[in-house]
C-alpha cells in the first residue's frame, strides 16, 4: 500500500514494495540528524505513513534504544493517548502522572519515537511531545499528521504527491516517474508481465496526471486492471471524473482536494450493492476484523452471513480491505480514509442498529474471554485480547456515548480488569471504569464489581484515597444484597488494602476469607487469585503457610493447563521457598518463570523474577552477576513505575543483597556491574539472569 493512513507496518515486511520518495528521504535523514522534532504533513493518501516508516526502518542502527512505531489512528480519545505510548514502551503505568512516568522513563534513553496519524488527537500529541522534548534530550520525535504541531523546535516535511510525467515526453523518460513506477508495481500484481512501453505510456502518464500523482487513487486505479484493459480503464476513469480529454501536452486535472475522493466514489459505485453495504459496516472495526466476527456483526439486514466472504474477498479484490495473518487466521483491515468514507455510507438508521450489535458483540467477548480464568487456553484468550483491544476500546467509547447502552460499557469496563492487570494498562481499565460508573450511578451488580475493579487497580497504582470510597460502596452492596458471589472479591480487596496500610497478620486473615467464601461458591478463578496474594504477600511473616497456598496455586494451574497464571504461581511459590531458606528450588521456580514472561512480555511478573534471581546469584557469592542483575531489574522497576522497595515482600531481601554485593565488591566496581545491567536491553538481561 502507498496510502499515508494505512494500519501499522514492519517495512521489511511490507507485502507491497516501497516506491520512490529518494528527496523525501534524504531531507527527512538530514532534519532528523540535526533537530529533534520531525513532522511529515500531507493529505490522506499521499504516503505519509510509509514514508515514516521507511524513515524509522533506515535510522535503526543509530539509536541505541530502538527506535518504536505507535499507530494513533486506533485511538477514539486523547485520553488514551499516553497510557498507549507508555504500554507501546513496555511501561506498566502503575502512577498516578502517567506522563511524568514516561517522560522520566525517557529521560535517559536516545531513541527515536515515530507517532503515525496524530491529526485526530493535535492538542493531546502537542502536549506529550513538548513535554518529552523537554523531559528527554536524546529522545528524537518523528510523526505524521495532516496539521503541524507548532510546538518549539518543530521542523516540517511536506509529502507532496508523487511526480507526474508529461506524456509527450518519451516512453523511458515518463516511465522513470515516481507515480508510473507505482501504477506499474501495482498493475503487474494483478496483471502479470505489466510493464509501461511505447504502446502504453502516454496512458499510464495520462493516468497518473488525472490522479494527481496520490498515491492511494493510483492504486485504487491499478487494481481495475484485474477485469479491463488499460483502454478501458481510462475510459472508465474519464467517464466517472467527467474530464474532457486534454490538448496534446496540456493536462487537465479536478482540483487537488477532490481527487482522492473522487477516486473513492468511484471505487465505491464499483461495488456491488451489498459490497458497498458491507464496506460501510466494517467501517467501525478501527482494529480491523476476522471472517467470523465480520459474519456476527455484519451480517443480516441484507446481508446473509454466508455471503459475507465472498464480499470480503471482493473488496480485497478492489484495494478496499487487505488482509493480514496473524496466529489464528487472517485480518482484514482497511487504512483509514477508506474506513472514514466507509463511515459515512452508513444510513441513520443502519448506523444505530450496527453500533448497537458492535458494543453488544465486544461485551459477550470480553465476557466470554475472562484471562482471570483458569483454562487452557488463557494464553489464547490474552492474545485475542491484545489483538481486539482497538476494537474494545471502541465499543466502550460507543457504549459510552449510545443512549441506553451505559450497562453494557459498565459489564465491558467490569470484565476487562482481568486484561488489564497482565498488559499493565491500569490506567486505561481505571478510564473506561471510571466513566462508566460515572454515567450508571444506580445501584446494580454490574456496578458494585465495577467498583471493586477501579478499588484493585486503584491500590495497585498506590491511590489509596480513591480506592477506599469505592471498596466501601461494593462492600455495602455485597452486604445489603447477600450477593454471594460477589462478597468474596471484595473481602479480597480489602485484605490488599490491609496489607498496604501495614497490617499484615489482617491482611492474611481477610485473603484466607476469601479463599473460603470462593471456594463456597465454586469459583475457581477467584480462588487462584486469592492464592497468588496470598502467597507473595504472606511470604515474609508466613513464610510456611504462604509455601503451603504457592503449592496450591501451582498444581491448580498446571491441573488446568492455565500457563498465564502458572507464570505467577511459580514467582509465588518461588519467594516463599526463598524465604524458607530453599534457594534450590526457588531458583528453578523463577528462572522457568522469567523465561516464560519474558517471551509473552509481562513484565511486571518478569521484573520481579530477576529481582529474585539477583538475591539468589548473591546467595550464591556471584556478586558481580547480583549487581549486574539488580541493575536490569532496576531498569524494568522503572519502567513499571514501581520499587522493591515499595513491596514489602521485596523490600527486606532487595536491602540486604545491595548491601553485601556492595560490601564484597566496593562501591566502585559494583557501581559499575550495576549501571552495566541497566543499561542492557530486556532480551540480553533475562539471557543473562536465567542463564548463568
Amino acid at each position: 500500500m502507498a496510502d499515508g493512513d494505512q494500519a501499522r507496518a514492519d517495512p521489511a515486511k511490507e507485502a507491497s514494495s516501497f516506491v520512490g520518495r529518494r528527496r523525501e528521504l534524504a531531507a527527512a535523514r538530514k532534519i532528523l540528524s540535526q533537530g529533534r522534532l520531525l513532522t511529515l504533513t500531507g493529505t490522506g493518501g499521499v504516503g505519509k505513513t510509509r514514508l515514516a516508516l521507511r524513515i524509522a526502518d533506515g535510522l535503526r542502527g543509530g539509536y541505541k534504544d530502538g527506535v518504536h512505531v505507535i499507530e494513533l489512528s486506533l485511538l477514539e480519545t486523547g485520553d488514551l493517548l499516553v497510557p498507549t505510548v507508555a504500554a507501546d514502551l513496555g511501561l506498566r503505568d502503575e502512577g498516578p502522572d502517567a506522563t511524568a512516568l514516561l517522560v522520566d522513563y525517557l529521560s535517559d534513553k536516545r531513541m527515536l519515537l515515530v507517532l503515525d496519524n496524530c491529526e485526530h488527537l493535535l492538542q493531546d500529541c502537542v502536549r506529550l511531545v513538548d513535554r518529552i522534548l523537554r523531559g528527554a534530550p536524546r529522545v528524537r520525535v518523528l510523526v505524521t499528521s495532516r496539521q503541524t504541531l507548532g510546538v518549539y523546535g518543530e521542523q516540517v516535511l511536506a509529502v507532496p504527491s508523487l511526480a507526474v510525467p508529461d506524456p509527450a515526453r518519451p516512453p523511458r523518460e515518463i516511465a522513470r516517474h515516481e507515480s508510473v513506477r507505482l501504477f506499474a508495481d501495482r498493475a503487474a500484481s494483478v496483471w502479470p508481465g505489466f510493464e509501461v512501453d511505447a504502446r502504453n505510456a502516454r496512458s499510464v502518464a495520462r493516468l497518473a496526471q488525472r490522479l494527481e500523482g496520490i498515491p492511494l487513487a493510483i492504486e485504487l486505479a491499478a487494481v481495475r486492471l484485474r477485469t479491463l484493459r488499460l483502454d478501458g480503464l481510462m475510459r472508465e476513469l474519464d467517464d466517472f471524473l467527467e474530464i474532457p480529454a486534454p490538448a496534446p501536452g496540456r493536462a487537465v486535472t479536478l482540483p487537488r482536494h477532490r481527487t482522492l475522493r473522487a477516486t473513492m466514489d468511484w471505487s465505491y459505485r464499483l461495488c456491488s450493492p451489498a459490497e458497498q453495504r458491507l464496506w460501510a459496516r466494517l467501517s467501525l472495526f478501527p482494529g480491523g476484523v476476522d471472517l467470523d466476527t465480520a459474519e456476527a456483526v455484519c451480517g443480516g439486514d441484507g446481508i446473509t452471513a454466508v455471503e459475507v466472504f465472498d464480499l470480503i474477498a471482493g473488496l480485497v479484490d478492489k484495494s478496499v480491505l487487505f488482509s493480514e495473518r496473524c496466529d489464528d487466521g487472517v485480518r482484514y483491515r482497511m487504512l483509514e480514509c477508506i474506513r472514514a468514507y466507509g463511515g459515512e455510507r452508513l444510513q441513520p438508521e443502519e448506523d444505530r442498529t450496527m453500533r448497537r450489535r458492535y458494543v453488544r458483540h465486544y461485551r459477550d467477548l470480553a465476557c466470554d474471554n475472562r484471562v482471570d480464568e483458569l483454562v487452557p487456553q488463557q494464553l489464547d484468550r490474552y492474545r485475542l485480547l491484545q489483538r481486539e483491544q482497538p476494537n474494545v476500546r471502541a465499543a466502550l467509547e460507543l457504549s459510552l456515548s449510545e443512549p441506553g447502552m451505559g450497562a453494557v460499557a459498565l459489564e465491558t469496563a467490569g470484565t476487562m480488569w482481568s486484561f488489564s492487570l497482565p498488559s499493565g494498562s491500569l490506567t486505561e481499565g481505571r478510564y473506561w471504569l471510571e466513566r462508566s460508573l460515572e454515567l450508571s450511578p444506580e445501584p446494580c451488580a454490574a456496578r458494585a464489581t465495577a467498583l471493586w475493579v477501579d478499588s484493585m487497580l486503584a491500590l495497585r497504582q498506590g491511590d489509596v484515597a480513591s480506592a477506599m470510597p469505592r471498596l466501601a460502596e461494593s462492600q455495602a452492596f455485597a452486604v445489603n444484597t447477600g450477593d454471594e458471589r460477589l462478597l468474596p472479591y471484595v473481602v479480597r480487596i480489602s485484605g490488599i488494602a490491609a496489607y498496604v496500610a501495614g497490617d499484615a497478620r489482617r491482611g492474611l486473615e481477610l485473603l484466607e476469607e476469601s479463599i473460603a467464601l470462593h471456594r463456597a461458591v465454586d469459583d475457581v478463578a477467584g480462588v487462584a487469585l486469592d492464592l497468588y496474594f496470598a502467597a507473595t504477600y504472606g511470604s515474609v511473616h508466613a513464610p510456611e503457610r504462604a509455601a503451603a497456598l504457592g503449592e496450591e496455586l501451582l498444581a491448580l494451574c498446571e491441573a488446568r493447563q492455565a500457563a498465564l497464571s502458572r507464570g505467577y504461581a511459580q514467582l509465588s511459590l518461588g519467594i516463599a521457598a526463598w524465604s524458607l531458606g530453599d534457594r534450590e528450588r526457588a531458583e528453578s521456580l523463577v528462572r522457568e518463570a522469567a523465561a516464560f514472561t519474558a517471551q509473552i512480555n509481562d513484565r511486571w511478573c518478569l521484573t520481579q523474577c530477576l529481582e529474585v534471581l539477583a538475591w539468589i546469584a548473591c546467595a550464591g557469592g556471584e556478586h558481580a552477576r547480583a549487581a549486574w542483575v539488580l541493575g536490569a531489574a532496576h531498569a524494568l522497576w522503572q519502567a513499571v513505575d514501581s520499587s522493591p522497595t515499595r513491596l514489602w515482600y521485596h523490600a527486606t531481601w532487595h536491602e540486604r543483597c545491595v548491601e553485601q554485593s556492595r560490601r564484597v565488591l566496593g562501591d566502585r566496581d559494583f557501581t559499575t556491574a550495576f549501571r552495566e545491567g541497566a543499561r542492557h536491553g530486556l532480551d540480553r538481561a533475562v539471557v543473562h539472569a536465567i542463564g548463568g
